[in-house]
């Protein structure tokens, strides 16, 4: 599945990306709260490793000065994001199955009400955390 997922996310990047104009809105983005929004995001649908990969053109479309401050973002939100739902992270999958196999059952939702509210805070706080740090 994880193998796959870059496949995917080559393809993607490939045909879909490079001919999008990320280029033109991506020198004019701000390099912490766009990118850790669509970081939190894409990394829910796309798990977050992948999701930081559809990000590479992106980061290099910014001005040089913006590329350290992007990079870290990206590191931030799509960790913290990987927290929001069980399909944010490989890891949480592996998790969850291995509960299973010890007769624990972790649920979607039951799972979302821990995994929303401690995500929504951890990137509120890192991405301002972050945005202070850099201006």
């Amino acid at each position: 599945m994880f193998a796959g997922l870059f496949v995917v996310v080559r393809g993607f990047e490939v045909h879909i990306l490079a001919v999008s104009g990320v280029d033109g809105w991506a020198a004019r983005a701000d390099p912490v709260w766009m990118l850790s929004a669509l970081s939190a995001v894409l990394s829910n649908l796309v798990s977050n490793v992948p999701a930081v990969l559809l990000f590479k053109p992106v980061v290099g479309a910014m001005p040089g000065a913006a590329h350290e401050t992007a990079w870290l973002a990206l590191a931030l939100s799509s960790t913290f994001a990987g927290n929001f739902t069980v399909l944010g992270s490989v890891a949480n999958l592996i998790v969850v199955e291995q509960a299973r196999k010890e007769g624990v059952t972790i649920g979607f939702w039951d799972y979302c009400r821990v995994g929303i509210p401690v995500t929504l805070a951890t990137l509120a706080m890192g991405a301002g955390w972050l945005a202070f740090a850099a201006y």
